[in-house]
């Protein structure tokens, strides 16, 4: 691979304006299809096969509905004044005129009013109106909202209190907002600092953003061939933009360190792209494994999400291994260090700061060990009481009006409102099956936690019933989900006694089974990629203890982020520092995303920093010295990529949508430990006491293992025998 991309390399230095070009119109054109066509995403996030989806399908068969199930609908809250009451004359002429305004948007197909759907709670303060739309839920526009807000005001000025909340809006995530371009500055600046010239740190820049667009504007043209998820947009262009960033940075290090040592541009660019840019192909092929490896948890929307992301990790490392060659080729010497610098830097006799602490640690491996797995197995602790779910209008702001919407509900029907859950009861063929499941559903008022049970409604031959069941706790709480599983305990009894089998679906029965599938899967996923990295890892270094040692540490990795996760996001500890409104369970999805995420980035900087120390080591049989010679020399560069990582996935933090929100801080967190805690800690730490059992293969794998030069040694080896006959003759 090494000679291919040296090859390629010299090739793109003399045609530098055509491969630009082509970059450039690969670009244009995918983005001229994509936004032709338009996007297809899906807001929904569903496992097939689990109990409630099951349940669904029962439902859907039994209770056959119109084209207008899936279409946009919002419940308009309404509370009426202090010492008041909704029915009383005058306050019901003002509701009715917000409803008579509301009328004007002609997407509407009914208004249900609260004095229509018997919706006044028990102190007749609260009551709701139903608006439901012509359109789909994601195609209602803008203009209907501003409609509904309008309402909203004409009811506030009335002296009520009124909020909505719906499922009406794109679910296409908006993109390029204040935080991405703060998290863009912020990493141009690192990047200015690492390189000391702002021509250079603008590349990877430039190079991240045309990889990032060509890879949104494919994700947008597979919304049209499978069904991608909202929220896989968001996660794609996190990873995208930051591994575009890191690539481009170890890629143009590489050339600038070829440059410093004089060769001309031609030979630094093929040099840089045979040796970093393997690397990065390398790293980036890891990192799409470990993203298509999702798969094998067998849950569609992870599966497209682990998709997504790949397609944009695959445009960053073939821009990174053409474009910016092409864009090297084109800033040619401007890009080579300034020679004062250069001498400044060879006359001063202090080391960096990234050598110091190597020294350090070298010199105190065992208690810097000791220390370092110490603290993060303290920080591991909170993932112990990790509980999953989905988001809801609870853990939003109070700011916005579906949380607000959200707490009136509560107030005035019960915490279980929000929650509500659905039994569908299907009885055996029979003459009585109308009182089979009524005797049936009586029997499930035995149970605890049940605020309401309401009147069953029947199909047209009786033999199947629809229940709403009200809990008295909302849809996150623990005892909820108690709840669900008793009620699935108890219809194996009902079933033999009765002839009825009854089924638990609806919203919140739907987002506990996806919680508990996505628990269950993470273990499996776990196995599959410490396998994986285990084999990757003793192929490149030849070594049996160096891929046990960095398996251990990515565990080390995973398990304290996901505790400084349940610290902040469950626990709610320093929750106002990053703009979480209020505690609650961790994103379903999250733990088993960031262990795939983390795996692919984690083996990203193993093999930047531990494929020097090897290349060392092979020269000079000095465990030590391998390690200093590691830290030196892609230290700084790991320290640099690192930062940037984190700050790009930082930048999401501080977007409205808790997802996002709860997804930027794992990833950015995460990096954060496994780069500079992991690998530029621990990992010397460990092989400056490991010494030269670190690099132990037994010879019978070594004649079996495939060789594979990531660092493109052979070409660098080729080279330097020329250039020694060259001066011979």
């Amino acid at each position: 691979m090494a000679t291919k991309l040296f090859k390629l390399g010299e090739r793109i230095y003399e045609h530098k304006w055509k491969a630009l070009l082509g970059g450039l119109i690969v670009l244009i054109m995918t983005a001229a299809a994509a936004l032709g066509v338009g996007a297809a995403f899906t807001g929904d996030i569903e496992i097939p096969g689990t109990k409630s989806e099951l349940a669904m399908e029962v439902m859907n068969e039994k209770f056959p509905s119109d084209e207008s199930t899936g279409n946009g609908s919002v419940q308009l809250v309404f509370k009426a004044p202090a010492g008041a009451v909704l029915d009383d004359e005058t306050i019901k002429a003002e509701v009715e005129q917000v409803l008579e305004y509301l009328s004007s948007d002609h997407d509407l197909e009914s208004i249900i009013s609260p004095y229509d759907n018997y919706s006044l709670n028990a102190t007749k303060e609260i009551a709701y109106a139903t608006l439901n739309y012509k359109l789909p839920a994601a195609e209602v526009g803008e203009q209907s909202t501003a409609i509904i807000e309008e309402a909203v005001q004409l009811a506030r000025q009335a002296g009520l209190q009124a909020e909505y909340t719906g499922n009406i809006g794109s679910v296409i995530p908006e993109i390029g907002g204040l935080s991405e371009i703060v998290g863009i500055v912020v990493a141009y600046l690192i990047l200015a600092l690492t390189f000391g010239s702002l021509l250079a740190a603008g590349l990877p820049i430039i190079t991240a953003v045309i990889g990032l667009g060509i890879g949104i504007m494919l994700i947008l043209l597979s919304t049209h061939v499978m069904e991608v998820s909202a929220i896989s947009m968001t996660l794609a262009v996190m990873l995208g933009l930051a591994v575009g960033i890191d690539y481009a940075l170890f890629i143009i290090s590489r050339h600038r360190q070829s440059l410093l040592e004089g060769k001309s541009v031609k030979q630094a660019l093929a040099i840089a792209n045979a040796t970093a840019g393997s690397s990065v192909v390398f790293a980036g092929l890891t990192v799409i494994i470990a993203l298509l490896g999702l798969a094998v948890v067998r849950i569609p929307f992870l599966t497209t999400m682990g998709i997504a992301a790949a397609i944009t990790v695959a445009a960053a490392i073939i821009v990174a291994i053409t474009i910016v060659p092409a864009l090297l080729a084109i800033a040619g010497e401007r890009i080579r260090p300034k020679a004062k610098l250069v001498a400044k830097q060879e006359k001063a006799s202090k080391k960096s700061l990234v050598e110091r602490w190597g020294s350090t640690i070298v010199k105190y491996p065992l208690p810097i060990a000791i220390m370092t797995i110490m603290l993060l197995l303290f920080c591991s602790i909170p993932a112990l009481n990790m509980e999953t779910g989905l988001p809801d209008n609870g853990m939003k702001s109070e700011e916005l009006t579906e949380r607000r919407a959200y707490d009136l509900l509560a107030e005035g029907y019960g915490a279980g409102i929000n929650g509500p859950l659905v039994i569908v009861a299907v009885a055996e063929k029979g003459n009585d099956s109308s009182q089979q499941i009524t005797e049936a559903l009586e029997r499930l008022n035995e149970l605890p936690n049940i605020a309401t049970i309401h009147p069953p409604y029947f199909n047209e031959d009786s033999s199947a019933a629809i229940i709403n069941l009200l809990p008295e706790t909302g849809p996150n709480d623990r005892k909820t989900k108690q709840l669900v599983e008793e009620i699935r305990l108890k219809a194996d009894d009902l079933s033999a006694q009765y002839g009825v089998e009854l089924m638990v679906t609806g919203s919140t029965a739907v987002n506990i089974d996806i919680s508990s599938k996505l628990t269950e899967a993470l273990p499996q996923f776990a196995i599959l990629i410490v396998s994986l990295a285990i084999i990757l890892l003793a192929i490149v270094f030849r070594s049996i203890w160096i891929p046990i040692k960095a398996v251990l540490g990515y565990l080390l990795t995973l398990t304290t982020t996901l505790g400084f996760i349940v610290f902040v996001v469950q626990e709610g500890h320093l929750a106002s520092w990053f703009g979480i409104a209020e505690p609650g369970p961790i994103l379903s999805f999250l733990p088993v995303l960031t262990a795939g995420i983390l795996f692919g980035l984690a083996m990203d900087y193993e093999v930047f920093l531990v494929s020097r120390m090897r290349e060392e080591y092979a020269r000079t049989k000095d465990a030590r010295k391998a390690v200093l010679a590691g830290i030196k020399n892609s230290g700084g560069v790991v320290v640099a990529a690192g930062l940037i990582m984190v700050v790009v996935f930082a930048s999401f933090i501080f977007v409205e949508d808790g997802m996002i929100k709860s997804m930027g801080l794992a990833l950015a967190f995460g990096i954060f430990v496994d780069a500079f805690i992991v690998r530029m800690t621990l990992v010397p730490a460990i092989m400056t006491m490991m010494k030269r059992s670190a690099w132990y293969f037994p010879k019978w794998l070594e004649r079996i293992t495939p060789s594979v030069d990531i660092e493109g040694e052979a070409i660098i080896h080729e080279m330097e025998k020329q250039n020694s006959s060259n001066h011979s003759v």
